[in-house]
């Protein structure tokens, strides 16, 4: 994970007189001077004054740097977000676009100093922010660890259908205003000039799309499992046991989860924000190839494919044993009604 206290490059450059510097300067010099180890000879000259004033540079440039946690988790299958809206409706912001399935909701640092409240109380660096989405996503930004149940707490009472094991993806924003291009890519994180609402809001669309997309990515697995072992079973014995509802139950979680990917994710919707603004259609389409969405679909694609075969396969074996079934229901019935006209030849011709 990114830290911007990673060290400087330059560390063990030993410049000049700090005669030559302003007292910031000084005071920065003088700290690096007493952790660093003095490598350079003082000869170097005005060529190691420039090296050390664009090492101050870039020092500055750290400082003002702020690194957001971004933490991602798919915690149920349904949220109410008619009801969590009504119930914080303080913390809700209202929405820039049409889009109705998720709602974002910030939280206010109550622990700043109360001399600065007034001035603190709108700076984002101060706020906390959830993307609660109705699928069943919910995406934290700048919420310590520590910070995070408090916060799903409050979602987890508007919720329908809260899974046994919770999804949970990290990831990490460093917003940089000195960034020389709007976004910069990492590992497991972006550095973005500025990071305001809409970024929030492009950000967190995409990655509770990948965590919610990881469930059922995972449940078509499960499914997948149980046809090979079914196949398996067939390979040893000829044939298989499974019953008719259980094969339709089968049917319909399948059609289920694909819609609800296509459906209720919106996976192949473009983001309205990114619509308007080439900034955030740059973060979204960076973020979906990062996070291999659209690879990803077409790997759940494929497997649902071979899940649906092998019920079209099943189907028609059980289809197959019902005609059996019947074919040999009808025998009997004929047979029987033989034995009944012969029957009563007899005793007609004994009664004779």
């Amino acid at each position: 994970m990114f830290s911007s206290s990673t060290p400087s490059p330059w560390r063990g450059v030993r410049a000049f007189s700090s005669s030559s510097l302003s007292s910031d300067q000084e005071v920065e010099w003088k700290e690096l001077t007493q952790e660093q180890p003095l490598g350079c000879s003082a000869s170097e000259g005005e060529g190691g004054e420039d090296v050390y004033r664009e090492h101050l540079l870039e020092v500055q440039q750290e400082k003002q740097s702020r690194f957001i946690p971004v933490k991602a988790y798919f915690l149920s299958t349904s949220i109410d977000l008619r009801g969590l809206q009504n119930q914080n409706a303080f913390n809700v912001i209202p929405p820039s676009s049409r889009a109705t399935n998720y709602i974002v909701l910030r939280y206010y640092d109550v622990k700043v100093e109360h001399t600065g409240l007034e001035n603190n109380l709108h700076r984002e660096s101060n706020c906390s922010f959830m993307v609660v989405f109705q699928y069943g996503s919910v995406v934290l930004f700048n919420v310590s660890d520590h910070e995070v149940d408090g916060y799903l707490k409050i979602v987890e009472k508007h919720a329908s259908g809260l899974l046994p094991e919770m999804r949970k993806d990290d990831y990490a924003v460093v917003e940089k205003p000195t960034l020389e291009t709007w976004m910069q890519a990492g590992l497991d994180y972006i550095m973005l000039k500025s990071l305001n609402i809409d970024g929030i809001r492009t950000i967190g669309s995409v990655l509770g799309q990948s965590i919610a997309l990881d469930y059922y990515i995972r449940q078509v697995d499960g499914m997948v499992a149980e046809f090979t072992d079914i196949n398996r079973g067939m390979e040893k014995t000829g044939t298989f046991t499974m019953k008719r509802k259980k094969l339709f139950q089968l049917v319909g979680k399948a059609n289920s989860n694909l819609a609800d990917v296509i459906l209720k994710l919106g996976l192949f919707e473009r983001s309205d924000i990114a619509w308007r603004n080439a900034n955030y259609a740059q973060i979204w389409e960076y973020l979906r190839d990062e996070y291999e969405l659209t690879q990803r679909f077409g790997s759940l694609d494929f497997k649902l494919k071979f899940v649906e075969h092998n019920i079209r396969f099943l189907q028609e074996i059980l289809q197959n044993r019902k005609s059996d079934f019947l074919e040999w229901l009808i025998i009997v019935l004929i047979s029987v009604e033989i034995l009944i006209s012969v029957y009563n030849i007899v005793r007609e011709s004994s009664l004779t």
